[in-house]
């Protein structure tokens, strides 16, 4: 079986780096599911889930965006951040959630309203891929 070797890169360095039959993740232009052979592709990420299939287990990540590179089976995902789905603690989420919509919802023109709008973005894809 033909498979595609996978890295994960983010500012803090490699991540994860696996062998995968397949990857789907959310980009700007949708959902993508690449194969072994698929035409070569460069595409911006968006905040969403990423899934593969590790040792024949199916993998969840929630991805914070970045960009995503395909050439001869090899991938390379770039992010900010990125976590496992086993990884995400529900609390910090949660907390980190309501953080944002208080930033949002206080009109305090010291906040950055497009960094706590993506800081509430991330929050609730961590939580959807937690409880998905």
């Amino acid at each position: 079986m033909k498979l595609i070797h996978c890295r994960v890169v983010t500012p803090e360095g490699l991540y994860r780096e696996m062998d995968t039959p397949i990857v789907n993740i959310d980009t700007t232009d949708g959902q993508r599911g690449i194969l072994p052979d698929h035409m070569p592709l460069v595409t911006m990420l968006k905040i969403g889930r990423m899934t593969t299939e590790e040792n024949g287990q199916r993998e969840e990540y929630a991805v914070a965006g970045g960009l995503f590179y395909f050439r001869d089976n090899r991938a390379e995902i770039m992010t900010d951040a990125i976590e496992n789905k086993r990884d995400i603690d529900a609390e910090r989420a949660e907390a980190a959630k309501a953080r944002a919509e208080r930033r949002i919802g206080s009109n305090n023109p010291n906040y950055d309203l497009q960094r706590a709008e993506i800081a509430l973005q991330k929050a609730l894809n961590r939580l959807n891929v937690k409880n998905h």
